[in-house]
């Protein structure tokens, strides 16, 4: 049996898309419906949704995926899609050589939500674990029943290197009421996980310092690595661990977590100087910590930061239709301090990528050497995206703007092994299943996601369910809509992204008018269908559990195969054209 909506839900789903795109046909003489968007550098005529003439098809792909191959997840932290550009043998082994998922979101861009969100297939408001701090955290996450215990009944063997979820080793393990820094949860087989110090446990480093972290390996604490890169001995873990799984027959699973380019010490001469916040205080922006030999090494291609525009202006010049909880927490970044701290960010980050893609070549190389590879699907992917300018902000995640929401997600694996596209939507939750359903895996508890397995077998199916974004800690407010502690939800279709916050303001995008999110729409008498479609939809998933999480949408929000993947080529050529870098 498949888990979440898998290979034998594909006939439903394709039905479903089927209905949407007759009903686009039908109503294409109807303003309130969004049809395919315009060519890049053309403007659409009219209101929202004004229909454009449709394309023709792309050929859908074929492929078949072997039962229960071997699954190695690498997931990188705080990872911008565009960081890709710095992760030269990801690119060539897994976008050339595999899938490239054109729109992968994380629904709660914050690390602790995310990876319980993947571990769980839940939404952060199933699984509880809503900040990274107390009292959520490690703490509160119950990591009895997660996709390792899943895939260890399902015959694999499991295995976990790098980071776990913030605050393991100084909370208290949830399933065991013990120190959680020598707790190995159920169901890995092989457990390396770096854990932060508690203070009083008789070692030295933590998880966020790249030169002396120590490790939880089997319930034993591995302090031996002071002086040594974390990344490089995560990928010393990946490549020992892939040769002792692949001698053996059961298949495997493998779940790699890099730090990087999650910000970590030790403080380095080259920081960027303190620059003074929105609030009137003087600190320096974090940044991960690099070895000596990869500093400087982007220096001629990174003359600005990720998202300062090419021409080093701001292009976003009016921010007064933001939320008020946004205008509070952003400032005008175009003075000289901000934008070098903004720069040396975004340099040290690609530093810290690049390590991590060498180690993950390493990984490749073994599971080639030892025979593994014909029967293993590697994927790559983060758990969140990070702004790094856009908007005001200096250097934050959480917020739903799309360099938050979006994430890097990468396939390759037999019968994936030609450079294609997937533009159907996935998220962190969906990940969850289609990893679930390539294992013939049950899900752990209620999964919230859908298995793309149809996806990539068959080709995109189209944009037909919701994507729920969530976080707390953006709004005050007392909206007796938010029943918990949210405060900004939202829905990520085709060609919308929509959030309420707390205090009863809203954001409303039109993607393809308008990709970089500079005008709000939520208060546009010219988009009050869309909004009421959007406001009916959102009341529906808000709090969904389960099969309501996967609704499929409303025909005016929903798009077809094409029209989905025209939209979202015409997003990227924008956004490359403003941000974009010149490949190394």
């Amino acid at each position: 049996m498949r888990a979440s909506v898998g290979r034998s839900g594909a006939v439903a789903l394709a039905v479903v898309v089927a209905l949407v795109v007759a009903l686009v046909v039908l109503r294409s003489g109807d303003d309130s419906h969004p049809q395919t968007r315009p060519q890049p550098g053309t403007t659409p005529g009219g209101g929202p949704g004004q229909a454009a003439p449709q394309s023709t098809p792309e050929p859908k792909a074929t492929a078949q995926l072997p039962k229960q191959p071997n699954i190695v997840v690498v997931m990188a932290d705080d990872m911008r899609v565009d960081d890709l550009a710095f992760a030269p043998n990801v690119r060539r082994i897994i976008a050339r050589h595999g899938v490239t998922f054109e729109n992968s979101f994380s629904p709660y861009p914050l690390c602790c939500p995310a990876r319980a969100s993947f571990l769980t297939g839940e939404y952060a408001h199933n699984h509880k674990v809503f900040w990274h701090t107390p009292p959520y955290g490690y703490g509160a996450f119950d990591d009895s029943r997660t996709l390792a215990t899943s895939l260890s009944a399902a015959g694999y063997r499991t295995g976990f290197v790098g980071k776990y979820l913030n605050r393991y080793g100084v909370a208290l393990s949830k399933v065991s009421g013990e120190p959680s820094y020598r707790f190995v949860p159920p169901g890995w087989t092989d457990w390396r996980a770096a854990v932060e110090n508690p203070g009083n446990a008789g070692f030295h480093g933590q998880t966020y310092d790249y030169f002396d972290t120590p490790f939880n390996v089997n319930g034993t604490i591995d302090n031996r690595y002071r002086g040594i890169y974390q990344s490089k001995v995560i990928g010393d873990f990946s490549v020992a661990m892939a040769r002792r799984f692949a001698a053996q027959r059961d298949p495997f699973f493998m779940y790699v977590n890099y730090v990087a380019p999650h910000h970590g010490g030790p403080a380095e001469p080259d920081d960027p100087r303190p620059t003074r916040s929105v609030r009137g205080r003087w600190g320096s922006l974090p940044t991960p910590a690099r070895p000596d030999w990869a500093k400087g090494w982007f220096d001629k291609v990174i003359d600005r930061g990720a998202g300062v525009a090419r021409t080093g202006q701001p292009l976003e010049l009016n921010r007064r239709d933001k939320p008020r909880p946004v205008q509070r927490r952003t400032q005008d970044l175009n003075v000289p301090d901000q934008l070098d701290a903004l720069r040396t960010v975004t340099r040290q980050r690609a530093e810290a990528v690049m390590v991590m893609d060498r180690n993950i070549a390493r990984l490749v190389r073994e599971l080639k050497r030892s025979g593994a590879w014909d029967d293993t699907v590697l994927m790559f992917t983060s758990d969140n995206g990070m702004i790094i300018g856009e908007h005001g902000f200096q250097l934050t995640k959480v917020w739903a703007y799309e360099p938050s929401l979006r994430v890097p997600l990468l396939m390759t694996g037999p019968g994936l092994r030609t450079e294609q596209k997937r533009y159907d939507p996935i998220s962190t939750v969906d990940l969850s299943a289609t990893i679930l359903d390539m294992a013939d895996a049950q899900p752990p508890r209620t999964a919230d996601g859908i298995s793309r397995v149809p996806t990539l077998e068959q080709g995109d199916q189209g944009w037909a369910t919701p994507i729920v974004s969530e976080a707390m800690n953006t709004s005050p407010g007392d909206d007796p809509d938010f029943t918990d502690v949210r405060t900004t939800i939202g829905l990520r279709v085709s060609r919308y992204s929509y959030t309420r916050f707390r205090n009863g303001g809203g954001e409303l995008y039109d993607l393809v008018t308008d990709p970089r999110e500079d005008h709000n729409k939520y208060w546009d008498r010219s988009y009050r269908k869309i909004r009421a479609a959007l406001d009916e939809l959102w009341l529906k998933v808000k709090d969904c559990k389960g099969e309501q999480c996967r609704m499929p949408l409303p025909d005016v929000l929903a798009a077809s195969p094409t029209s989905n993947r025209e939209a979202t080529d015409a997003y990227w050529t924008a956004i490359r054209a403003a941000y974009g870098w010149d490949r190394p």
